[in-house]
Order: structure tokens, then C-alpha cells, then sequence
């Protein structure tokens, strides 16, 4: 009787243990932004000969039926069914873009009150997707989902940085996957305006552009990108900043934007913007300028208003009370939402200031305006690029931006609401308690991220590898110096001069590829140290668990250096200009050849190869066993002639040669522990 019952309970066992990994395989489990409601049933749809009955997006749903490997059949017993109803319960904010998804064995069911939420309905169903062969299944939920953020985005500064069309069409064709909804188009600056007037030909010449001239965008394909982006479901919003960041606008027309000349031309130009373009909103700028004409923001609103647009106005910039402005963009911190004003929440989503990994873990974690979800006052957020910095190459400015993985952390926050913080509280360092909520929820983010990368972003640039299991220990002096000496060479050994006036800040632990012992914006960011100090020395180590003799790649940087910033690069056979150095199993790991060498600093010298995300891995090898990395990080000011903002920080992760993913089979471990 008692083996019977052994028996029965190890059959139990096993029979839980292959449900949990059942359900852990599953697609709903990958999907991201993960859904408001998920109900898993044990039915699975099975994609062949079927029926479909659609009041909306025929064309495009005929056409992903069919590259699922469907046939369209009237008569076949399998259905997909979708209505149009006047409302859908029991959906607390923004039905408009919400639905609800059936998959059962025979039919699958979408219910929606637009055709935006048939749309997003879709891309759900784009993620369920099981592909094997020329089969395609769905496995059975049920799914009502709607977002906490209206606005879900991304802006280009197209100004300074021309990005093709084709760039811009990719962009925001992979990114309505994930249900970003909003691009906005920063089309003027100082260096050059960037859409084409066949009013004023004038404004594209080359000699009115102090950046790639001849660069600007037709009408056409202005109009082109718009219809675009309607197809996905991205609002696309054109910025024509004024009257500030308009030097390109003065040297063509050699009249400001708020004197009566200059005011008459310039709304040829709105107008002109609004004829083409079918577009529900108009940026119409304001930041960052002095205000000597008091009449022009309010007369501008009033001219764009009475060209059937909605007028959107950075803050800080003009001081609007309600009903003045239809919608402001919140920049830096001092910006401010105000009630009875919609406002998108930019101020601290600077992707040009951003490292490839703390950051993420600041924007992944962080609420949205101190808001667990929008509200008629808060519409949602934008991520922005602003290249001050001239780069030369698409590629570079969307790998050295990070664009793909902050902008999937975005999605998912902006899409199921909460965080645990904004991004001023806790900042930019992961808990290192692994059960905690806040790590927990990370570390599943980042799953599914890197399982996107995998199956949706090859070819993509897409600078992130897995963090969540990269461990350190950071310290001013290790319990064991003496294990510690016989690392460094015999100048480097510890001595109390390395230490802020002969303190030590003590030593903890730090989860993360990269790790921020001071924020590039100081005190507004928490990062490791909470009071960090100028001259000062820390130390990071870690061991490494190799399960075999391996030549693999490691990233590392000292010094992220942010596209808006003029910083001068390092000297040759440095990382820096603060002295940080890294070993490997003793053995002292050297920089590469810096391509850039100039000595006067300028934004218009582009970055070349200090960014590790713009250069191979360094080839290093990995001995079978345990292996001992070791960082020194000094610092000295936080701001010198050479590197205006320092990030006193590091990077370091072992990938595989080629960077695309992380080196396996790793183990990082302080404590040297499996």
C-alpha cells in the first residue's frame, strides 16, 4: 500500500512538473507587452483551410493569414471572426485601442469597438503564433487587454541626424508589434530643415544646412510615410519648432520667426505642412527661446488650430493655461504637467544620455509621471534621440542609442501601467534580493526581450545581452588584501591614499552589465553609491564559471559617451580619462585602437569606436573553471575639459565574438558558488 502510494504521489509529481514546464513554454508567456488578462484553456487552433468574416483591415489580415500558411475558404468548418461592438466591458481606460481575444479549437474570436484594437488584436495573435514547418497553431486563451497609456512612442531629431525613409519605415513597422502607437517627426532645427517646401524651394538648399545637405524629406514621401504609419496604427506628429531652434529657417529667409516678417512666412510653411499632411497634431516647439514677441505662440496656436490641427507645445517653453494649447511635451526635469492639459512625459527619456544597461533598468522599472496609468491629464510618454553630436551612419545612431531595447521596455511599461518608482527614486540599479517583486518582474521583461531579439530582430542593431545573472561585488578595499595584491601588478596595490579623505563607502553587492556608481545627471539619478564623492577609487570583481577553455568576447567601457555631448576621445592605450583598468585572471586587458584622435572638442566630429556597442568585442580567453575578473574605477571630477558629464561607471559581460548574444554557459559569482 505504501509503495501504491509512493507511486501515485511521484506520478503526481512528474505530472505538475511537465504542467509548470507545459505553461512555461507557452506562447502567452513570451508575450509582450504582456496583456491586462490572460486565461490559458487546453485547446489549440489549428491554421488551414478557413473562414473569415471582418468588417475592418481585410487586406492586411488575408495577407498575415496567408503568410502564416492559411487559405481563406468560405466553406471551411474553422473560423476567424471579428465584430465591431458599441462597447466593451468591464475595460477601465482607453477602449478605444482594447479587445478581447478568444482562441478556441475551431474558431478564433476578436472583439473590439475600433478598428485600432482589431489592429493590436493582431499583432497578440502575430506573438501566439506557433510556426513549425508550413503549420501554424494558436494555443487557447482567453485575452481582454487594453492599454494604460494612450501615447506609446518614439521621436527622432531628424534636424540634426537624417534618418532615410526606408529607416524610419522599418522602425515603425517592427515597433507596432509591440503596440507603439505614436512617432513624432522633430523635422526643423539649426542645422537644417528637413521637409521639403515647394513654397519656399529655397529652404532645402543645401547651402541653408549645416548638416548632410540636401537631406530633406518631399512632400511625397512625407505624405507616404503618413499613410505608413496609419496602416500600423502609429500616429505619426511633424515638429516645426519654432521660434526657437530655427537658425536654418534664418538663414534662408534672414527674418526671425517672431518678427511680422518672419511670422508671415512661417505660416506659409504650417500651412503648407498642413495641407499635406493628414495628420491629427502639429509640434509646434516653443523650448529653449527667448519670448520678445508675446503675441507669436498664441497667434501661432490659433493659425495651426484654424487649419484643423491640434497644437502640441514642449514644456518648459510658453506658459499655457487650459484651453490654450491642446497637449504639452514634458522635457528635462523641471517640466511640469498641468491639470487640464494632456501631457506627454519626456523629461527623464533622453535615449541619447542613456548606457546601454542601467538605464533600461530605470526605464523598465519607472512609472510614468508618478502615474500607474494615463488619465485625461496624462496621455502617456515619448522616448526621444536628440543627436547635438553629429553621427554619421543610421546604424550607429540606432545601435549607440540602444533604440530597440529601451523602446520594448517603453512598450511593455507604457502599455500595462504601474512601476515601482519614477525614475528619480530607486534609479538605475537592480535590487539584489532575486525574489523581489521589482527584480522578478525585470528579469521576466528581459526574457522575452532577448527572446524577440532572437526570432524578430536579426540584422537589427540590438546591443544587449542578458544582465540579470551578471553579479559584483564593489568595494573600496577588499576584506582580503592580500588575495587582492597579488592581482594587481605592484604599483597598483591598495593604499589608503585611493580613499575619498581616507573614508570608504564600505563594500556591497551589484547585480547588472553595467553598473552606475554616479549618474550622468549627478544627484537627480540614484545609482550605486548614494552620496558618490570626487577623487575617489572604488573596485569591482567578480569570478567567472567557465564549463570549458573558451575564446569568447567580452564588452567593456568605462565611459559611455552620450551623442550630445562634444567629449574628447580617449588617449591612445587608455579607457579614460579617469585611469579605470580591468584584469582577467591577472592578466591586464588593454584598450583598443581609438579612431578618433582629435583634440578640440566639437559636436560636429562624430564618435568613432568608444562606445563598446560601435566596436568588436575584445577577444579574451576563459580558462576551464573559475576565473577572476577585477575593475579599478577611479574618478576624479565629474566634469573636466575633456568629458563635460562623466558617468563614473563600467560595462562588462562576456558575449560571443560576433556580439549578438551572450557568451553560454557562464556562471558570475563572487562567492565562486554554482
Amino acid at each position: 500500500m505504501r509503495k501504491k502510494l509512493f507511486n501515485f504521489r511521484i506520478f503526481t509529481l512528474l505530472g505538475c512538473l511537465c504542467m509548470c514546464i507545459s505553461l512555461l513554454a507557452t506562447p502567452t508567456n513570451n508575450l509582450l507587452p504582456k496583456p491586462q488578462q490572460v486565461k490559458l484553456e487546453k485547446s489549440t487552433f489549428r491554421l488551414n483551410r478557413v473562414k473569415l468574416t471582418t468588417p475592418v483591415l481585410d487586406k492586411t489580415i488575408r495577407t498575415l493569414i496567408t503568410s502564416w500558411g492559411g487559405t481563406i475558404d468560405n466553406n471551411a468548418r474553422n473560423a476567424i471572426e471579428i465584430r465591431l461592438v458599441d462597447k466593451l466591458n468591464d475595460i477601465p481606460l482607453n477602449s478605444h485601442q482594447a479587445y478581447r481575444l478568444h482562441v478556441g479549437s475551431r474558431k478564433i474570436q476578436i472583439e473590439a469597438e475600433t478598428e485600432t484594437g482589431v489592429y493590436y488584436a493582431f499583432q497578440t495573435l502575430r506573438q501566439l503564433a506557433q510556426q513549425s514547418g508550413k503549420r501554424t497553431t494558436f494555443p487557447g486563451c482567453n485575452i481582454t487587454d487594453w492599454p494604460a497609456f494612450r501615447v506609446r512612442g518614439f521621436m527622432h531629431d531628424i534636424g540634426r541626424s537624417y534618418l532615410s525613409i526606408e529607416e524610419l519605415k522599418k522602425e515603425i513597422d517592427i515597433l507596432s508589434r509591440f503596440k507603439i502607437n505614436v512617432f513624432h517627426w522633430h523635422l526643423t532645427e539649426n542645422q537644417a530643415w528637413r521637409l521639403e517646401s515647394k513654397i519656399f524651394p529655397m529652404l532645402n538648399d543645401s547651402v541653408n544646412a549645416t548638416r548632410f545637405p540636401s537631406k530633406f524629406y518631399t512632400l511625397e514621401e512625407a505624405r507616404e510615410l503618413v499613410a505608413y504609419c496609419n496602416e500600423r496604427k502609429v500616429m505619426l506628429i511633424p515638429e516645426i519648432d519654432m521660434p526657437g531652434h530655427s537658425a536654418a529657417f534664418e538663414r534662408c529667409f534672414r527674418h526671425d520667426m517672431q518678427s511680422p516678417e518672419g511670422m508671415k512666412i512661417l505660416k506659409l510653411l504650417v500651412e503648407e505642412v498642413c495641407d499635406n499632411l493628414d495628420v491629427p497634431y502639429l509640434h509646434i516647439g516653443t523650448d529653449e527661446v527667448g519670448f520678445r514677441n508675446k503675441t507669436f505662440v498664441p497667434e501661432m496656436v490659433a493659425f495651426v488650430r484654424s487649419k484643423g490641427k491640434k497644437a502640441i507645445s514642449w514644456n518648459p517653453g510658453w506658459n499655457y493655461q487650459p484651453g490654450e494649447i491642446d497637449m504639452t511635451h514634458l522635457w528635462s526635469y523641471r517640466g511640469k504637467a498641468q491639470k487640464g492639459i494632456p501631457a506627454i512625459d519626456s523629461r527623464f527619456h533622453y535615449l541619447n544620455h542613456f548606457d546601454a544597461f542601467g538605464d533600461l533598468v530605470a526605464l523598465y522599472n519607472s512609472q510614468i509621471y508618478h502615474a500607474t496609468q494615463g488619465s485625461d491629464d496624462l496621455a502617456g510618454t515619448i522616448l526621444a534621440i536628440w543627436n547635438d553630436r553629429i553621427i554619421e551612419d543610421e546604424q550607429s545612431l540606432i545601435e549607440q542609442n540602444n533604440f530597440y531595447p529601451n523602446m520594448l521596455a517603453m512598450a511593455e511599461r507604457a502599455w500595462i501601467g504601474g512601476g515601482k518608482e519614477y525614475f528619480d527614486k530607486n534609479g538605475v540599479i537592480l535590487p539584489t534580493d532575486e525574489q523581489s517583486e521589482v527584480f522578478r518582474a525585470f528579469a521576466d521583461f528581459e526574457r522575452r526581450m532577448l527572446f524577440y531579439k532572437e526570432k524578430w530582430f536579426q540584422g537589427y542593431p540590438f546591443a544587449y545581452v542578458k544582465q540579470t545573472n551578471v553579479k559584483w561585488r564593489i568595494t573600496d578595499a577588499f576584506p582580503n588584501q592580500g588575495e587582492l595584491n597579488k592581482t594587481f601588478p605592484p604599483e597598483e596595490k591598495i593604499n589608503p591614499a585611493y580613499f575619498y579623505e581616507g573614508k570608504e563607502y564600505g563594500t556591497r553587492s551589484a547585480i547588472g552589465a553595467g553598473i552606475y556608481l554616479r549618474h550622468v545627471w549627478g544627484n537627480l539619478i540614484p545609482a550605486f553609491y548614494a552620496n558618490p564623492q570626487e577623487n575617489h577609487t572604488a573596485y569591482a570583481y567578480t569570478y567567472v564559471y567557465s564549463p570549458k577553455e573558451q575564446e569568447t568576447g567580452l564588452w567593456v567601457e568605462f565611459q559611455n559617451y552620450g551623442r550630445s555631448e562634444a567629449d574628447l576621445p580617449p588617449l591612445q592605450g587608455s579607457w579614460d580619462y579617469k585611469g579605470s583598468r580591468i584584469w582577467l585572471n591577472g592578466q591586464e586587458i588593454m584598450p583598443p585602437t581609438w579612431i578618433a584622435t582629435h583634440t578640440t572638442r566639437s559636436n560636429e566630429i562624430p564618435l568613432g569606436n568608444e562606445n563598446f556597442s560601435a566596436r568588436p568585442p575584445i577577444k579574451v580567453t576563459l580558462h576551464k573553471g573559475w576565473n577572476k575578473v577585477l575593475l579599478k574605477l577611479p574618478v576624479g571630477k565629474f566634469s573636466t575639459p575633456q568629458v563635460r558629464l562623466e558617468k563614473w561607471m563600467f560595462t562588462a559581460v562576456f558575449v560571443t565574438l560576433d556580439g549578438s548574444k551572450a557568451t553560454d554557459g557562464l556562471i558570475y559569482s563572487p562567492d565562486q558558488q554554482k
